[in-house]
């Protein structure tokens, strides 16, 4: 077990703003959290990440870290920082003290970049990397703290289709070989179907948490009548 989550109440000013959720993420399990803009989506996420306290419920988390990966859009792209520098701040936390180079030395930086595809791109500036290699930098940040469980915010946003499926192939592959335990927000239904192994669906304004294995969720009344057209185009939904 790496997240045990039960009869979990999220929201503000002591209201939830959904009914209580209950799950439980184990090693190589994929976590797909989806739901229209507005539905809870990044609110559970705060609050699984310990960034806002929950109402009423229990977070049991596990053994090992939590590696968190957040969107694109908040790496400042006028800090002239290369790849390498953005993998080593995964590591360096727990090193600066004790040995500042520690974190240069640390093998998991080489093998986050290598099991990312960002080897050939270590000192390569962060502004000069197209939107999947940003994506796949930030990824190696967060493995190179060698976690247990990966949390990621709208991994694929502003990315074509040709970048956002090489993403959930390196996803996929961490999941498999690493054995992670993993939770994404995204809006891409066609690859979540592909990829996921477990479906969160929340909405806010119909007070609806939908929790289970993919063919559960996928196959729900309430889940067909919202996307149900959506994933038969193999698209993304709002």
């Amino acid at each position: 077990m790496l997240m045990n989550i039960r009869d979990l109440a999220i929201g503000y000013q002591g209201r939830p703003i959904l009914p209580p959720l209950t799950l439980t993420v184990a090693p190589g399990e994929l976590w797909a959290v989806i739901g229209p803009n507005g539905a809870g989506k990044s609110t559970f996420l705060r609050t699984i990440l310990g960034l806002q306290p929950p109402l009423a419920g229990a977070i049991e988390r596990g053994d090992g870290a939590i590696g968190y990966v957040p969107q694109r859009s908040e790496i400042d792209p006028a800090v002239p920082q290369r790849v390498i520098d953005l993998v080593r701040m995964g590591v360096e936390r727990g090193w600066r003290v004790l040995d500042p180079l520690a974190a240069r030395r640390n093998p998991a930086v080489q093998v986050a970049m290598r099991d990312t595809d960002v080897t050939a791109l270590a000192r390569t500036q962060w502004r000069r990397l197209s939107e999947g290699q940003k994506q796949r930098a930030l990824l190696a940040q967060a493995l190179a703290g060698e976690p247990k469980l990966l949390v990621l915010d709208e991994p694929t946003s502003a990315m074509d289709m040709h970048a956002e499926a090489g993403i959930f192939a390196v996803l996929e592959r961490l999941r498999m070989e690493r054995q992670l335990g993993i939770v994404v927000i995204s809006h891409h239904l066609a690859l979540l179907a592909r990829y996921a192994t477990h479906v969160l669906l929340l909405d806010k304004d119909e007070r609806l948490a939908l929790v289970g294995d993919r063919q559960t969720v996928l196959r729900h009344p309430a889940f067909m009548e919202r996307y149900g057209q959506v994933l038969d185009r193999g698209g993304r939904h709002d």
